[in-house]
């Protein structure tokens, strides 16, 4: 028995638009606000430095940069006077060298910007080959 009359019974609808601009901001809002922290997750494991002695390379420029921050190529002092005459001093000691390696010794305690300056002269020079020494720890 049927009560009700034979309607016509519109089928419910559910509508996506609404839900997909809503899922939309807070996607924008968390891009937005999401802070992006490369370099303070890396996860670096220096080297030590106790490897055997490298043979002396041919086709190297030996810059020193001591705890004052005065600079010597190839033993000779020099005065560091911008990274364009330095690059200019660079070239000098290069020669006809086809691509120098500029090994940089500098002081433990040398400031930070005098190696700067170094490896900015040396890039100004068009040597892209740049290296650093170390000495071995102390055996305790």
């Amino acid at each position: 028995m049927r009560f009700r009359p034979r309607a016509f019974r519109e089928e419910p609808e559910i509508n996506f638009i609404p839900l997909i601009d809503v899922l939309l901001v807070i996607l924008i809002f968390l891009m937005v606000t999401t802070t992006y922290s490369r370099y303070a997750e890396l996860q670096i494991n220096l080297p030590t430095a106790e490897a055997e002695r490298q043979p002396e390379r041919l086709d190297q420029i030996d810059v020193a940069v001591d705890a004052q921050g005065r600079y010597s190529v190839n033993r000779n002092p020099t005065p560091f006077e911008g990274p364009a005459a330095f690059s200019a001093v660079l070239r000098r000691a290069g020669g006809g060298m086809k691509e120098p390696v500029v090994v940089i010794s500098a002081d433990a305690n040398a400031p930070h910007q005098s190696v700067i300056n170094v490896m900015e002269a040396a890039r100004i020079a068009g040597y892209g080959r740049i290296t650093f020494t170390t000495q071995a720890g102390k055996s305790r």
